[in-house]
């Protein structure tokens, strides 16, 4: 039944008037008399922890998460699960060391940070970058997925999804971080019980397709026995996706670039936080990696069932494209159909709230770094608020019919979440490596940041399609391990550049002091039940 029915409809209203409703209250309850820049960009100071935390998670889970990650479950299994159980271990990280760094050297954008440490050249190359990977990839992969998944639930075109999509996040974004940050509250709340739903349901169908009484324990029986080479979370070489993760580098290489530089350097990411005190910001993002333990339940899951039903001759059809070619990401779309009205609308209103929420996340950042970092630099430096604020708006807009467009062209693609991983890692490591020498290594210079930044995305290239333009004469290295290399050669190429340089050309070292790192006991223990936690599944699934 591929169309949602009237039941469906009126749950996904009832979900939209909620979050548009709130949204509203959150706007006029706490409007400031005048317009702030850091009020509209930072919410600063009214976020809450569990508000922070929420917010973290539903910009970072979107429709690249159920479709993407459910499709990629289908692919190679529970192993994708890594990018999410190992960003828990992050969030840690970032929550006690880089967190208390941007808020003691009161730090609101990452552009912000590069000119404060380095200067203006290389803030401005790096805003440049994070500007054109927001806008080209991020926001048009996340309108691709949903509009392919609307679409393929409901009677609506593909076009008409991508519209609809862009003006509710736009709609939204346009309150400001306060609207973004609560009624993220109301959208985490409804993609976990929706996508929860829709996992209970895939493997109760499971456990009676293979004779079980809808069973959901049996259904995960039945996984583990029809599916065994799904449930490893470290490849070896023989894996038909060992260049996708790659052995223990998902452990201790590529990955922990990948997560840092995301979680840590990132500005849709880290803004949530920033306009809070230290210990709200790390209970808000302790928070955060609690739920991001239960993302592959709800988004790989789904997928290894999806598998388990194709391979028993179930989905034939649902599961190709219009060429006869098998696409993962058929697998959430295909199980959504499967439920009946109603729970429907539940997982429609979910996945929905999970594009537009991260849709607005990521716009909402995309608004500031124009405002802060090219707008008032560079067209307007007398800038008022009210000024800032407007030219923010304008950046959400233009954006996202930008990305609109331009994501049409996205639809050859097999596996959008690994695209995702893939190509945002070009400037994952020079990201990182300006930021981790910028904090900790007080000789950088301006001169070696510019070339990191301006090196990254080159040798990602290099290694990348060396091995096809040489032949195979040069090896074909899994995308995390040259995210590793490149790391490698940016740290090697910008140490040597600083120390060829006078002391005096270090730029301006950032205000870090021991107490700062400093956690609370009930930190201490939210933090060691989470790596608990990892370390059993790790064990159990290796």
């Amino acid at each position: 039944m591929n169309k949602l029915q009237f039941a469906d409809y009126v749950v996904f209203f009832i979900y939209f008037f909620i979050v548009a409703a709130y949204g509203y209250y959150i706007y006029r309850r706490k409007r400031a008399a005048d317009a702030s820049s850091k009020d509209f960009f930072l919410a600063e100071g009214s976020l809450t922890w569990w508000a922070i935390g929420a917010s973290l998670i539903a910009s970072n889970i979107s429709a690249e998460h159920f479709i993407g990650m459910s499709g990629s479950g289908f692919a190679l299994g529970l192993a994708i699960s890594t990018y999410e159980w190992m960003a828990a271990a992050t969030l840690i990280i970032v929550a006690v060391v880089l967190i208390p760094i941007y808020l003691k050297n009161k730090i609101y954008t990452m552009p912000q940070f590069l000119a404060k440490r380095y200067n203006d050249k290389v803030s401005t190359v790096m805003a440049v970058f994070w500007l054109l990977v927001y806008v080209f990839v991020n926001l048009t992969s996340i309108i691709y997925l949903g509009a392919l998944a609307i679409t393929s639930i409901s009677t609506l075109p593909f076009e008409w999804c991508i519209a609809g999509l862009s003006i509710f996040a736009v709609i939204v974004t346009l309150g400001g971080m306060k609207v973004i940050g609560y009624t993220d509250v109301v959208q985490v709340l409804v993609l976990i019980v929706g996508g929860l739903v829709t996992t209970y349901l895939s493997l109760s169908l499971l456990s009676e397709q293979f004779g079980y009484d809808g069973n959901i324990w049996q259904g995960l029986s039945v996984l583990r026995k029809e599916a065994p080479t799904h449930f490893h979370m470290i490849f070896d070489e023989s894996n038909p996706y060992y260049k996708d993760l790659p052995g223990l580098s998902v452990l201790v290489g590529g990955m922990w670039i990948n997560n840092l530089a995301y979680w840590g350097c990132n500005q849709y990411i880290t803004q949530r936080a920033l306009g809070a005190d230290l210990k709200t910001a790390r209970n808000g993002i302790l928070f955060a990696a609690f739920l991001k333990l239960l993302v592959p339940v709800i988004a790989v899951l789904p997928g290894i069932v999806m598998f388990v039903l194709h391979k028993n001759g179930m989905f034939q059809q649902e599961m190709r494209d219009a060429a006869g070619h098998v696409k993962p990401d058929h697998a959430y779309p295909t199980l959504m159909n499967l439920l009946p009205p109603g729970l429907k609308g539940v997982a429609f209103a979910a996945l929905t709230a999970a594009i537009v929420a991260s849709l607005a996340g990521k716009a909402n950042s995309i608004s500031t770094i124009f405002s802060l970092d090219i707008y008032q630099k560079f067209f307007h430096k007398s800038a008022t608020e009210r000024q800032l604020v407007r030219a923010g708006k304008w950046a959400v807009i233009v954006s996202m019919l930008i990305a609109a467009l331009v994501t049409p062209a996205l639809r050859s693609l097999d596996q959008a979440y690994q695209f995702i991983q893939e190509y945002v890692g070009f400037i994952s490591p020079g990201v990182l490596a300006i930021f981790l020498l910028g904090f900790f290594w007080k000789r950088t210079t301006a001169s070696a940041a510019l070339a990191g930044a301006l090196l990254t995305i080159p040798i990602s290239t290099v290694l990348k399609f060396l091995p096809e333009w040489t032949k195979g004469a040069f090896p074909d290295f899994p995308f995390l391990d040259r995210m590793s290399i490149t790391f490698g050669l940016l740290i090697a190429v910008m140490v040597v550049m600083s120390l060829m340089r006078p002391k005096g050309e270090a730029g301006s070292p950032i205000e870090i002091d021991a107490s700062m790192f400093r956690t609370t006991t009930a930190f201490k223990i939210g933090a060691v039940i989470i790596l608990g936690i990892l370390a059993a599944l790790y064990t159990v699934f290796w």
